[in-house]
């Protein structure tokens, strides 16, 4: 029996995020499900028509009939946060939670990778530029991706399937993270209920932290196995992940030292290293690592 391939049909000439990661995110969909498809990319109505998914041109959001596009008089709708879809975000509203398994890994995703792209699409700014410096995010990469002016030997077209190809990993390589992450907060919580002192949080693995324990005030250090050289690390938890301030910082002098310095400084024998910025250290062994932090949280 002979199968036609779904059409995946978005814009031609110019190429942005939005649309690079709604074809890598069906393109991973129907590779999954073995269903072969092709890539249009086209303005004109009649072909558009005849898309089995269409993404960022004609004028039509209706999940129901894979229509995504979020350039119609009103937009697509907005995200609770108040920032508009663009066809990434629609796209992926859609079958992310297919692609995760998950809809708490779609939903990490969502937040991580989705919404950035709709605000820089849709023109919302996220971030603050500072020290006269704009942070580089991943729509610059992808900009960088559209041929320039004086090569005149390539093509958005060749260029775009690259981009999809560079996005697909990407993409792939959250959805591994977000399902992990998602396995790694009931651990976590598991690990938090059972510790008495919950100032110091002890893992038995290298658990994404981060953000889980942030949503609890008590814990001030974790302390983790490192695989790469069987120590055991430190670190301050932040005020927020997204910053650099932490709850609490290890003592001042041990700034920067390493080996002999910090094992004087600190009193812990097999004390490695403590980190300049003091959200790290460093000890051969587990209970090195917690004698650190119980200095730490008594100094």
């Amino acid at each position: 029996m002979i199968t036609s391939s779904k059409k995946l049909v978005t814009h031609n000439g110019s190429f942005h995020t939005d649309d690079i990661f709604a074809v890598a995110a069906l393109s991973i969909m129907l590779e999954r499900d073995k269903e072969p498809f092709q890539i249009i990319r086209t303005r004109d109505p009649e072909i558009i028509k005849t898309g089995d998914y269409v993404f960022d041109v004609g004028g039509i959001y209706d999940e129901a009939t894979n229509r995504f596009d979020h350039h119609q008089v009103g937009g697509a709708g907005k995200g609770a946060n108040g920032i508009e879809y663009s066809s990434f975000g629609l796209v992926w509203k859609k079958f992310g939670p297919k692609l995760c398994d998950s809809l708490k890994a779609a939903q990490i995703i969502d937040k991580r990778l989705a919404q950035p792209v709709d605000a820089f699409d849709n023109g919302f700014d996220l971030v603050e530029n500072r020290h006269q410096i704009s942070p580089y995010l991943i729509q610059h990469a992808f900009l960088s991706m559209v041929p320039t002016w004086r090569e005149e030997n390539l093509t958005n077209d060749e260029m775009f399937l690259k981009s999809v190809e560079i996005a697909k990993e990407i993409l792939l390589r959250e959805i591994i993270y977000a399902q992990d992450s998602v396995l790694a907060e009931e651990k976590l919580i598991e690990i938090y209920k059972n510790t008495n002192d919950k100032r110091i949080i002890i893992l038995d693995t290298n658990y994404p932290y981060e953000y889980i324990l942030n949503n609890f005030s008590e814990p001030l250090f974790v302390i983790y196995p490192r695989k790469t050289d069987n120590s055991w690390g430190v670190k301050a938890m932040r005020v927020d992940p997204k910053s650099f301030k932490n709850r609490k910082d290890f003592p001042t002098a041990w700034a920067g030292l390493r080996y002999e310095e910090i094992a004087k400084a600190s009193g812990v024998s097999d004390a490695i290293f403590c980190h300049r910025g003091l959200f790290m250290a460093v000890a051969k062994s587990k209970e090195g690592a917690i004698k650190l932090a119980q200095i730490a949280v008594d100094s």
